[in-house]
């Protein structure tokens, strides 16, 4: 095929076409916004103790019934046990007064037979109330959020298949719909294995909508505003979404009300399918350039030029390339190595940035403020981002901001408990570095990488940043034996990966590699770095590179 951009280079950079495709686009990305991180509030564990059920106790005894423990100078009621009903009972009949007459440390002890009594200050119901996933059964919590996760890396496998072989505009829209019948279906969940199954399926079709609508907006904007939709279009209205996430939840506190209002809003996406068209490109490549065609005269008439006789020439044969697989980034030494320490990156910022998002409930304060604050400080990371990479090299930039994320989250747990809204800013600066990291990482990985392995190296590396986000819910369930431990566990994994990646070659103002004997050598631990002659780039163009 000949070059694209050069045949429709008489669309201009800008234009009505373009804008609202960008706008329309960007729309579907809300969605994922609100649809990802709802299991913060519908998962989190509200006040709890055991149910006292015998009504022939004294409101006293009832009351006593729930031993009480000393944490951190504070008063707190058991959560997982109570007296023994039999003992209290029995004393309660003597007319014995708890605490005075009787000493309630010496009565044993036994775990919630009869079930729970749940706080509804915050939520009138959510999974762990009707479920009671709590004690025993916590650990269902951080399971569920994982099958999100795991939804993520399998849609991820097979989303790109997909779009190649269907098109990109059908897979965002069947993905759409997958995605708000999975929800609407979850909203009727009658156990916790429904829940989790059901969580899978949104995954799955959440990051195929992603993935999809991404690249269809790459191959239809041209290359100015495509720059301005891979950096920092998709990320903020992602943002939109998430900060509208919890103003929802504060409305709706009962968690099947809330799901189904969630998967209620996909409906407005429905008139999309007759603006966003199909990518021309993609077309082009299954040699329906007559569609195609149609396509790009459709936008030259919205944009006010006028389109030549013959837009396609006639496809050149191309010599067939190699095909590169996962056995190729293992055979050189020097791509071994870049590879590992990719890995590492991906996994730790994710395992902080999925962290620190599921973490929100567990903060003191107003749970739903809180979630609105962790959206709200990845807007000024992605605007910093977007404009600190047109300008500043990659591996400084990328150490920075985990120093900023992992430092950060190490420095919290010497905060006393009396300096909560230190606490909080703290964690909203940890958060602010790893999405930082985490869009500087994207470009970096891409620049790093050789054309003819890019796509084998991203893929593994998307991988490696799901299983951190598989992790992730675990390590914030650590919480639940020390508060401190997820922050001890996330920054030191961070700060790790910050000394890994100063071995990394720098890329900013070098030529993107085409070749494996392009790529440039990793610094110190596999091989020296070879003297080559770097030809000046444009940052611009690196960037459209990625995608």
């Amino acid at each position: 095929m000949g070059d694209f951009d050069e045949d429709t280079a008489f669309l201009g950079q800008t234009g009505p076409y373009f804008w609202t495709t960008f706008f329309l686009l960007n729309t579907v990305f809300v969605s994922t916004g609100f649809n990802g991180l709802y299991i913060v509030f519908i998962g989190s564990a509200p006040e709890h103790h055991c149910l006292v059920p015998d009504s022939n106790l004294t409101a006293e005894w009832g009351d006593a019934a729930i031993p009480v423990r000393v944490v951190d100078g504070e008063a707190v009621r058991s959560q997982c046990s109570r007296y023994r009903l039999d003992v209290v009972r029995n004393l309660s009949a003597l007319g014995y007064v708890p605490g005075r007459d009787v000493n309630l440390s010496g009565l044993g002890q036994e775990p919630c037979l009869d079930g729970w009594t749940y706080s509804k200050e915050i939520y009138q119901s959510n999974i762990v109330t009707e479920w009671d996933l709590v004690c025993d059964n916590q650990w269902k919590v951080p399971f569920a959020s994982s099958t999100l996760f795991v939804g993520y890396l399998l849609g991820s496998l097979i989303s790109g298949q997909l779009s190649d072989r269907f098109g990109r505009k059908k897979v965002v829209f069947v993905s759409l719909a997958a995605q708000c019948v999975a929800v609407l279906l979850q909203s009727f969940s009658h156990s916790w294995r429904m829940f989790c199954v059901m969580f899978l399926f949104i995954g799955a079709s959440q990051i195929s909508l992603y993935i999809s609508a991404f690249v269809l907006g790459t191959e239809l904007l041209s290359k100015t505003m495509r720059v301005i939709f891979c950096t920092l279009g998709a990320f903020l209205f992602y943002c939109i979404g998430y900060m509208t996430l919890p103003w929802i939840a504060y409305a709706i506190r009962e968690w099947r009300t809330l799901l189904a209002v969630l998967a209620a809003t996909s409906v407005v996406y429905i008139p999309l399918w007759w603006f966003i068209p199909e990518s021309p490109r993609w077309l082009v490549t299954q040699g329906r350039s007559d569609e195609a065609e149609l396509i790009v005269r459709d936008a030259a008439r919205r944009n006010g030029v006028e389109a030549p006789a013959v837009i396609f020439k006639e496809a050149e044969v191309q010599s067939e390339m190699k095909k590169y697989t996962m056995l190729d980034v293992l055979r050189s030494r020097n791509i071994r190595c870049i590879t590992l320490m990719c890995l590492v990156l991906w996994m730790a910022i994710n395992i902080g940035y999925f962290g620190l998002s599921l973490n929100t409930s567990n903060l003191s304060g107003d749970p739903f403020m809180n979630c609105f604050l962790s959206a709200a400080s990845e807007v000024p990371a992605y605007v910093v981002s977007t404009w600190l990479l047109k300008k500043c090299p990659r591996r400084p930039l990328l150490s920075v901001f985990l120093l900023i994320g992992g430092g950060v989250l190490l420095l919290i747990q010497f905060i006393p408990e009396t300096l909560q809204s230190v606490a909080l800013a703290l964690e909203m600066t940890g958060k602010f570095g790893f999405t930082m990291a985490f869009g500087i990482v994207y470009i970096y990985t891409a620049e790093l990488y050789p054309t003819v392995i890019r796509n084998v190296g991203m893929g593994m590396c998307s991988s490696a940043a799901r299983v951190g986000s598989i992790t992730a819910p675990y390590v914030i369930y650590l919480g639940t034996y020390n508060r401190i431990l997820p922050y001890i566990v996330m920054g030191s994994l961070t700060m790790a990966s910050c000394v890994v990646n100063l071995f990394l070659p720098e890329t900013l103002n070098k030529d993107l590699p085409e070749t494996i004997d392009q790529m440039q050598q990793c610094k110190g631990l596999c091989n020296r770095p070879k003297k080559e002659k770097c030809l000046e780039n444009g940052t611009s163009v690196n960037v459209v590179s990625l995608h």
